[in-house]
C-alpha cells in the first residue's frame, strides 16, 4: 500500500525539546510486539474512521488503538491534529480501566500540541 492510499498519516508527538515518548516505548518492545502495534496502527491510517476493535473514542479528543500481544494488551492514545494522527502516550494495560494518569498524560500532550498549532 502507498501513502496516497493512507486516509491519515500517523506521526509522533514531539515534546518542545525533541522528544518522542510513543518512539521511544515502542523502541523498548521486543521486534513481534512492535509489529502487531504497528500493524493496528496502518489498519487506522488506511480505514480511518475506524471503530472497535482496533480503534476506540475515550473523549476529549482522545482515542486508542487497541493492540492484543498475548496475555497483555497494548494501547497507544492519540489525536487528531491538521488530519494527522498524533501519537501521544503508549503504556500496556494492568486493569480494564484505562488509568486516570495514562488519559492524564496524553491530554496534556495533546494541550502542549494544539498550543502550539
Amino acid at each position: 500500500m502507498s501513502d496516497q492510499m493512507k486516509r491519515i498519516q500517523a506521526v509522533f508527538f514531539r515534546s518542545e525539546i525533541g522528544a518522542e515518548p510513543v518512539r521511544d516505548w515502542l523502541k523498548a518492545l521486543d521486534k513481534e510486539d512492535r509489529f502487531k502495534i504497528g500493524v493496528d496502527i496502518k489498519t487506522v491510517e488506511y480505514g480511518w474512521p475506524i471503530g472497535m476493535p482496533t480503534c476506540k473514542l475515550m473523549g476529549n479528543g482522545l482515542f486508542e488503538v487497541r493492540t492484543h500481544l498475548g496475555n497483555r494488551i497494548a494501547r497507544i492514545l492519540f489525536c487528531i491534529d491538521g488530519g494527522r494522527m498524533v501519537l501521544l502516550h503508549g503504556f500496556i494495560k494492568k486493569t480494564q480501566k484505562t488509568s486516570p494518569s495514562d488519559l492524564d498524560l496524553a491530554l496534556e500532550r495533546k494541550r502542549k500540541l494544539e498550543k502550539f498549532s
